[in-house]
């Protein structure tokens, strides 16, 4: 074969190709192809083989591309140093056929479910700076004509590939799919990916999540670590929620609910059994603990009931500067930070300063000097539908909460304003 040659095929096209020996006699034909997450996750490291002489209760073998040959006609040789070996139960390989095929993925470039129709696969033969012949995983087929292909396969290969082209191409590059270990029984683990979840938007996580079937969403939601697993829950309903956590246990909750905004968390506790949502207070750390048995405390359709404890409320007299380190310190999530509370002695509202006038300002300027010149709050016990007003009347960002002396407690983001609207569609 020339060495500069490359053939693209399939895992569709190969199965059932035959392996010939050295001597030119078949030996066997394609039955899986073997790839070792431990190694390479973008090479076929090897291929499961059923020999030609084999009996019904015999083993298939295993045969690493390595040990092959591709001839001038693409056929498959074997080298004359091969060592075919027989695959044993325990093997630890994601086999493409078994394991891929037919299967929920996650594109995680696209943030969305598709399931797997083909995989493309490249031969690339040995060269000076690679003295092996290679078979690498280029992108997995998504559409009709993957389809097409699976349904065509053992037909010449020449009018697959013609009609097959009918078709535009639906495919998702390898390196932009999370594979989702669906049974924690099967020998094969399925690798995930936790930086590309975690560059996916939390409200595409939890779209994700809602389009799997059951197995694969308990399998993908119990790969998240802590801080994902919190984000997404936030994004999804209630009764999601409640099937997203029901095979963790209280411990491993608690975890997750320590990473949510406490008003989320205290929204998530209350639809669960009084026992449920106590063992999983236990279990959380005392300060968050607190935050959430506090908001726990107030209907879910009252200000309180909607609002964080997570919030930046400083001293009226607070510079510029001392801001800044303040938002520096903050350990809540900074990004739902778009206003800061300046409060007098006794604890009560003085100024609303919204942040981004921080970026203009000198750092020894008094933040009061940047003060919006209104104060718009409302009772903790302020019902959902008036809460949504003041946030359409005064085009507001952030909504403080105050109790009965007028102290804050607590701040309502526009985000958990549309969430309570959209509950009550």
């Amino acid at each position: 074969m020339n060495k500069h040659v490359v053939n693209r095929t399939s895992v569709s096209a190969l199965m059932g190709a035959s392996i010939f020996d050295a001597s030119g006699a078949l030996f066997g034909r394609v039955r899986e192809f073997a790839v070792d997450l431990t190694t390479d996750v973008h090479l076929v490291k090897a291929l499961v083989i059923r020999r030609a002489s084999a009996k019904t209760r015999d083993l298939p073998i295993v045969l690493r591309i390595a040990e092959m040959q591709l001839d001038e006609t693409s056929r498959l040789r074997l080298g004359t140093d091969a060592n075919p070996i027989e695959l044993s139960a325990d093997h630890a390989y994601l086999l493409l056929e078994r394991d891929l095929l037919d299967q929920q993925i996650i594109d995680v470039h696209g943030h969305k479910v598709v399931r797997v129709n083909d995989v493309d696969l490249i031969w690339s033969p040995a060269s000076e700076t690679q003295p092996e012949l290679a078979l690498r995983i280029t992108e997995v087929e998504v559409g009709m004509r993957g389809a097409l292909r699976r349904l065509l396969k053992g037909l010449p290969a020449p009018a697959v590939d013609q009609l097959s082209r009918r078709f535009g191409p639906n495919a998702i590059p390898w390196e932009f799919v999370d594979l989702i270990d669906r049974d924690p029984a099967r020998r094969v683990k399925l690798k995930i990916e936790q930086e590309g979840l975690s560059r996916i938007h939390p409200s595409d996580l939890a779209d994700i999540l809602e389009e799997l079937a059951p197995a694969e969403r308990q399998a993908l939601f119990r790969s998240l670590d802590e801080e994902v697993a919190a984000e997404a829950l936030e994004e999804v309903d209630p009764r999601m929620q409640q099937t997203l956590i029901e095979s963790l246990d209280s411990e491993q909750i608690a975890g997750i609910v320590e990473e949510m905004d406490p008003g989320a968390a205290a929204d998530l506790l209350s639809e669960l059994s009084e026992e449920q949502s106590d063992a999983i207070l236990e279990e959380m750390n005392p300060e968050e603990r607190q935050d959430v048995e506090e908001l726990l405390e107030f209907p879910s359709d009252s200000a309180a009931g909607r609002m964080t404890t997570e919030y930046i409320a400083l001293d009226k007299e607070t510079t510029v500067v001392a801001a800044i380190a303040a938002l520096r310190e903050f350990e809540g999530d900074i990004e739902s930070v778009l206003d800061i509370f300046l409060l007098d002695e006794e604890g009560k509202i003085a100024f609303v300063v919204p942040l981004v006038k921080l970026l203009l300002a000198a750092g020894d300027a008094s933040l009061k000097d940047l003060a919006n010149g209104h104060i718009v709050s409302c009772d903790v016990d302020t019902n959902g539908k008036k809460v949504a007003e003041l946030f359409d009347k005064y085009n507001l960002r952030s909504l403080p909460v105050v109790d009965e002396e007028k102290q804050l407690v607590g701040v309502v983001h526009a985000e958990q304003v549309i969430a309570l609207l959209r509950s009550k569609r």
